[in-house]
């Protein structure tokens, strides 16, 4: 940690740049190769001064009404030589990225920066600081993402009225961050034109340059074109935040980190269609490195990607049917529980069952074996032979016999009472009938006395069972 302090110390020391995150920004471009950074820093400021102006950051207020006056004095600035790119790392106001689809983080690495001087300025000085506004400042947020789309479409529309429908770069009909957006997906530069309708040397540029067939064909291929007219509210807060000095002004960005753009080309003032296609040949040569790392770090993040929600997947379905063959066991568990269950309840009701049958066999067999003693009590002593006694003759199914004698005077119930207290019938429905001649003697003749039946003095009677 202290050998990374000391670098920072020492870089800063070395190129007068106070700003302690651009520092180390840089210092990370280069992995920390302190004389690298030095050396690629050193080598983008030794291009003329007549060619080329690099602005330290933080730029204050006065010295930016400086730039700005000098620029009005016919000064050119371009952000860089033949010698290399001078980058500068642009904070865009939090107007334009709220309107858009949001900062784009990390998108490209900050590989390519060694090539020149850095440069990252703050949009607060033109009013644009967090919220949309600074303390005591009125200035309102920017467009909407629907508003700024407008614009976009406004403007093309407007180029392809003045200069024809097929020529010039094909730009966006989106908003800025949109369009940023596109090129990162696409993995392309973004080509930025601010169009100045009252500038002089507008229409002979956009005729001249920009509809050139030769260098429209080349941006259409390789980059991303987005206008914007600076008297429409983005296109105005974009040349503030690119810092435009002179017109026709055409820049080339990427996105970065930390919510800012990295400008890493500006043309301002008229320029011919050779001289700006060289200058966009020679921006895509240097930034390709970065424009194909950024494509294959996307790749290997997709593959990753996709390996990770392959490896997802497969978890989730072993998961799955992992959870579904445990479900399977506790299933079958608890079917053989149910089933073990059934049988103890079944084995329990037959158990209880046969307890309970043979309480009741116990309990019919002693009601059976009182009444045939309360029977046989209410019969009373046989009688003796003789002119008032009935020798009755009872013969059963099964073939036994059995004999009594009964007062004539006694009724055909006391003949049931008599069968009931024998225990030689297991059935208690059954009818006592004679057969010559055939007579029933049901529980209508119950009441009828022997001799009125005609069975005295003696009577042969079978047991019927019903």
């Amino acid at each position: 940690m202290v050998d990374v302090a000391d670098k920072l110390a020492y870089f800063q020391a070395i190129t007068g740049i106070e700003d302690h995150d651009l520092c180390t920004e840089i210092l990370q471009a280069h992995g920390w190769d302190l004389e690298l950074a030095i050396s690629s820093f050193t080598a983008g400021n030794t291009t003329s001064n007549s060619t080329s102006t690099v602005i330290s950051a933080p730029e204050t207020s006065s010295t930016a009404a400086e730039t700005s006056n000098s620029a009005s004095r016919g000064s050119t600035v371009v952000a860089a030589s033949p010698q290399g790119l001078a980058w500068k790392l642009v904070t865009l106001p939090i107007s334009v990225i709220s309107g858009g689809l949001g900062l784009i983080s990390g998108a490209v690495g900050f590989g390519l920066w060694a090539a020149g001087g850095i440069l990252s300025y703050s949009m607060g000085m033109i009013g644009l600081g967090s919220g949309g506004r600074q303390a005591g400042d009125g200035s309102t947020g920017l467009v909407n993402v629907s508003a700024a789309a407008r614009e976009a479409v406004d403007f093309v529309s407007g180029f392809q009225r003045e200069y024809g429908s097929s020529a010039g770069p094909h730009f966006v009909g989106e908003g800025f961050m949109d369009a940023l957006q596109r090129s990162r997906s696409a993995f392309k530069l973004l080509f930025v034109y601010l169009h100045s309708p009252d500038h002089p040397d507008t229409p002979s540029f956009c005729e001249r340059t920009l509809c050139s067939e030769v260098l429209s064909a080349f941006v259409n291929e390789n980059f991303v074109a987005w206008g914007g007219n600076i008297r429409g509210s983005e296109g105005f807060k974009m040349s503030n935040s690119l810092k435009a000095s002179r017109f026709p002004f055409c820049a080339v960005v990427m996105p970065a980190a930390n919510q800012r753009i990295a400008l890493l080309q500006q043309v301002e003032g008229p320029t011919s269609p050779e001289e700006m296609l060289m200058i966009l040949q020679r921006v895509i040569e240097e930034s390709a490195p970065v424009l194909v790392a950024a494509r294959l770090d996307a790749e290997e993040r997709r593959i990753n990607m996709r390996l990770r929600e392959e490896q997802d997947s497969a978890y989730r379905a072993a998961l799955e049917a992992d959870q579904a063959r445990e479900q399977q066991r506790r299933e079958e568990q608890e079917h053989l529980a149910r089933e073990a269950a059934e049988v103890e309840r079944k084995l329990k009701e037959e158990e209880e069952a046969k307890e309970r049958a043979a309480r009741e066999a116990v309990e019919k067999e002693a009601a059976r074996t009182r009444k045939r003693e309360e029977k046989a009590l209410s019969l009373g002593a046989e009688p003796q032979k003789g002119p008032d006694v009935t020798q009755v003759l009872i013969r059963f199914p099964t073939g036994e016999r059995k004999e009594r004698r009964f007062q004539f005077t006694a009724s055909i119930q006391s003949l049931y009472d008599y069968v009931d207290s024998l225990d030689c019938l297991e059935s208690e429905n059954y009818t006592l009938v004679s057969n010559f001649p055939r007579v029933v003697y049901g529980s209508e003749k119950f009441p009828l006395s022997l001799k009125e039946a005609g069975l005295h003095p003696q009577a042969s009677l079978f047991v019927e069972l019903n």
